[in-house]
């Protein structure tokens, strides 16, 4: 099984519509091993609503923890730790026959997971290849360099970036001073539901299947 980390710029920048498309395009499994915030639905059961396809599993989340808040937070409300090891030991055994599964991590690479682990350290750990979201509004510039330098200062390989909405254009000057290719855009909807996901799967797949 080949796994895909998707990562944000940041909060609320559409890394779940992205896993939707991306899980609907591949007909990958899904997890999202650690979800802050569950009073108004969890991300898996919003990208579970969203597939069309029957081939896709949404995983269950190994830390599900209510507060909407830092994950290192919303642990310590309820006296927990989330362990990096943990983590990918459960990667290692989930058990598909789907060629692909898709990681939604939780914020941005820089999100703190607990005292001293970040997203982008689980990432590294777990060996995979990365998928940037950006959505574009005022001051994604910043947001999105740095992401790519932290990423590109690990060592991680990024697979390329999927852009949201449609502030200004300047993806390909991100591409450009990142050196990270683009794999496509998905524009601002305010039906973002299964027929969406589905148009915007059929148009990234080709790309998506030759560039992960």
């Amino acid at each position: 099984m080949k796994t895909v980390f998707i990562t944000g710029t940041g909060t609320d920048v559409g890394k779940t519509i992205a896993s939707a498309v991306i899980t609907e395009a591949l007909e990958a499994d899904y997890w999202k091993p650690v979800q802050a915030g569950f009073t108004e639905g969890t991300d898996a059961k919003t990208v579970a609503g969203l597939l069309s396809n029957t081939r896709s599993v949404i995983h269950p989340e190994l830390y599900s923890l209510e507060m909407a808040a830092s994950p290192h937070i919303a642990a310590r409300e309820e006296g927990r730790e989330i362990s990096i090891d943990a983590i990918i030991d459960a990667h290692t055994r989930i058990s598909s026959s789907n060629e692909w599964l898709i990681v939604e991590g939780a914020g941005g690479s820089l999100v703190p997971l607990n005292e001293t682990v970040f997203v982008a350290d689980l990432i590294m750990a777990m060996d995979v290849k990365v998928v940037i979201v950006s959505r574009n509004y005022l001051g994604s510039i910043n947001h999105s360099l740095l992401t790519a330098r932290v990423l590109h200062g690990m060592g991680i390989e990024v697979a390329g970036w999927i852009f949201n909405d449609h502030f200004m254009d300047y993806e390909a000057e991100l591409v450009r001073w990142s050196g990270i290719p683009a794999i496509g855009s998905i524009p601002f909807s305010d039906q973002k539901d299964k027929a969406f996901i589905r148009e915007q799967a059929a148009l990234l797949a080709p790309k998506l299947k030759a560039m992960l």
